[in-house]
This record gives C-alpha cells, sequence and structure tokens, in this order.
C-alpha cells in the first residue's frame, strides 16, 4: 500500500506532463492549395440530349508476365451513354412550312459521350498486384470504356433517341401553331 501512495502522485505528474506537452507542442497540419483557374475556351453548344442508358460492367482484367505472378483486379464500373442530336446542324433549308404543315429534317442522332462515374465505380478485389496496382485498375478502367462504347454503339441508343426526339420535339412545334408536324431525319 506504501509503494502505491509513493508512486501515484509521480504517476499522476507523468500523466499530466504527457498531456501538457502534447497539448502545448503538437504539430498542427494544415492543407494551402492555390489555384491559377484559366478558362481557355468558350463553345456555343446545340446538342439535345435525348436518351441515357445507365450502364454496369464487371471487368476482372489480368496483367500477365514472365517473372512475376499473374496479377488480377475485379471491378465494378458504372457507366452512361447519352444519344443526342446536333440541332446546330438544322439549316432554314431543313424547315418546310406549308400551311398548318411542318416537315423538319433533323441530323441523324449521334452518341454525345460515354462515360464512367467513378464516384459510383469500385475496386472489389485485387491479386498479386502489389506495387502495380495502381497501373493494373488503370488498364482495366480504360478496358472497360473501350468495351462499354462498343456495346453502347451495337445497343438500340440511336433508334431509342430518334422515338425520343420524337416524342420531346412534336409538341413543342404543335405548340407554335402547327397540326400537322413531321419529323425526317438525313
Amino acid at each position: 500500500m506504501r509503494i502505491i501512495f509513493r508512486v501515484l502522485p509521480w504517476l499522476i505528474l507523468l500523466v499530466a506532463g504527457y498531456f501538457f506537452i502534447s497539448k502545448k507542442f503538437s504539430i498542427n497540419t494544415s492543407v494551402e492549395s492555390k489555384h491559377q483557374l484559366l478558362v481557355e475556351k468558350i463553345e456555343a453548344m446545340g446538342k439535345l440530349e435525348l436518351v441515357r442508358y445507365q450502364i454496369s460492367d464487371v471487368i476482372e482484367h489480368k496483367n500477365k508476365t514472365d517473372f512475376l505472378p499473374e496479377a488480377s483486379v475485379l471491378l465494378i464500373v458504372k457507366a452512361e451513354a447519352v444519344g443526342c442530336i446536333d440541332l446546330t446542324k438544322i439549316t432554314r433549308e431543313d424547315i418546310k412550312v406549308e400551311a398548318d404543315t411542318v416537315v423538319v429534317n433533323l441530323p441523324q442522332p449521334e452518341i454525345c459521350y460515354v462515360k464512367i462515374d467513378h464516384e459510383s465505380s469500385r475496386v472489389y478485389d485485387t491479386k498479386m498486384a502489389y506495387f502495380r496496382e495502381a497501373k493494373l485498375v488503370d488498364e482495366a478502367y480504360k478496358a472497360a470504356e473501350q468495351k462499354i462504347s462498343s456495346e453502347v454503339k451495337k445497343s438500340d441508343i440511336l433508334a431509342q433517341t430518334k422515338t425520343n426526339a420524337s416524342s420531346v420535339l412534336k409538341p413543342i412545334i404543335e405548340g407554335l401553331g402547327y397540326k400537322n408536324v413531321r419529323l425526317t431525319f438525313d
């Protein structure tokens, strides 16, 4: 019991000293970023986005080398593809009006973009990647983007864009007072 009474004050003093020193001499870190933002180009846009596909892809990407074990990564990739019509391509000759009928010749639909949503995509698993993990994941994302782009081109996104163009643009033109509206595509 005597030992406890002799050690206890020193122990309390030691703990109080530690807290005092850690508060007084603590390392404060702050983050500072300086930006020099420059607008390089301003471009007029005239693309009417008419359909958006949300796509999921599960990809297993492997990297085989002669000297190292086979490295692989498993990704769950979320992406979106958008079909649109470029309204800047419409000229006066593309619009024909006769009484209460209007015929509008629209440009062919196109795929505006295919992009990966990195916020929603996940690296599910890596095996034997070690120091090559970042490169392997980057290669896998690029392979996923190429595959998704090629599959979107094979899909019916352009036909869906045409259908949506009719359902979106016809009511607008009819609202201008035309009873018969016909949309054609180059």
